[in-house]
């Protein structure tokens, strides 16, 4: 089964476009974690058993785990090889953001896809397709290429005019007319800007979307929702963090966001 086939059957068996980010914090998590051994593993376990039900994807961003060095790599590792281990069904994405020439990207690939055994993989485009083709060639696994991402300062390059279309317009073009020969690419659109969602939405066709910045980042869940969905109804990864992270009931708030998610796709 290749990522994208896992990530569907997923969402169709919970009937959810939901991701929780494990953005683990140690500073942010509970007491009753930060004494662990393990405190980021513990928390991501805790938060793995509660949200289970109603997610179809989880992400892990590498930077809050490599700046504690080799504790972090291993709480890392002991995450996503619980994932493996007792969720075997549910989307994993390694938030590493890579790119570099094809021989690192060799290496990167290794290190994600078989060492740690994470289903997809956040990659930068600026490369080019000859750089990025050691993920590429992994037709198993999921290339999530960052096109228009949520932060404020995201328009200094990405609309950039090239010709008469914006800069993340000729990348979401190149992914989908000539990157994707595998049917394992996925774009990164930040849900802050929702009308470029849409926009993506005519340029890519049923192509997913990985969708971080709602919540805590202001997107709006409708209108990524409307402007995003693909003609089978799906098409969207949603990714929440902090809001479910740093929530007293993470569950409930799992469970919440997939019932707003799903108010607007039906």
């Amino acid at each position: 089964m290749n990522a994208l086939l896992k990530y569907n059957t997923r969402a169709d068996a919970v009937n959810s476009l939901v991701c929780v980010g494990l953005d683990t914090e140690v500073s942010q998590i509970p007491a009753e974690f930060q004494g662990s051994d393990t405190p980021q593993f513990s928390f991501n376990r805790w938060i793995i058993e509660q949200t289970h039900p109603y997610v179809a994807a989880y992400k892990l961003n590498t930077a809050f785990y490599e700046y504690r060095a080799e504790v972090g790599w291993r709480e890392l590792r002991q995450t996503i090889d619980y994932l493996r281990e007792h969720h075997p069904d549910i989307l994993t994405i390694c938030d590493a953001k890579r790119g570099d020439i094809s021989s690192t990207n060799s290496a990167y690939a290794g290190a994600i896809f078989d060492e740690l055994g994470f289903d997809a993989v956040t990659l930068h485009p600026y490369v080019g397709r000859e750089g990025l083709q050691p993920f590429l060639d992994r037709a198993d696994r999921a290339c999530i290429i960052l096109c228009r991402t949520s932060n404020p300062g995201a328009s200094e390059l990405q609309t950039l005019l090239v010709g008469d279309k914006a800069l993340w317009q000729v990348v979401a073009e190149k992914v989908a007319g000539e990157w994707n020969q595998n049917g394992n690419c996925m774009l990164v659109m930040g849900a802050t800007y929702p009308a470029e969602i849409e926009q993506a939405r005519r340029i890519v066709g049923d192509m997913t979307l990985l969708v971080p910045g709602v919540g805590a980042q202001g997107g709006d869940v409708e209108a990524v929702v409307r402007g995003g969905i693909n003609a089978t109804g799906k098409g969207l990864i949603i990714n929440a963090s902090r809001g479910i992270l740093r929530s007293p009931q993470p569950d409930e708030a799992a469970r919440l966001l997939r019932e707003s998610i799903n108010a607007c796709r039906f």
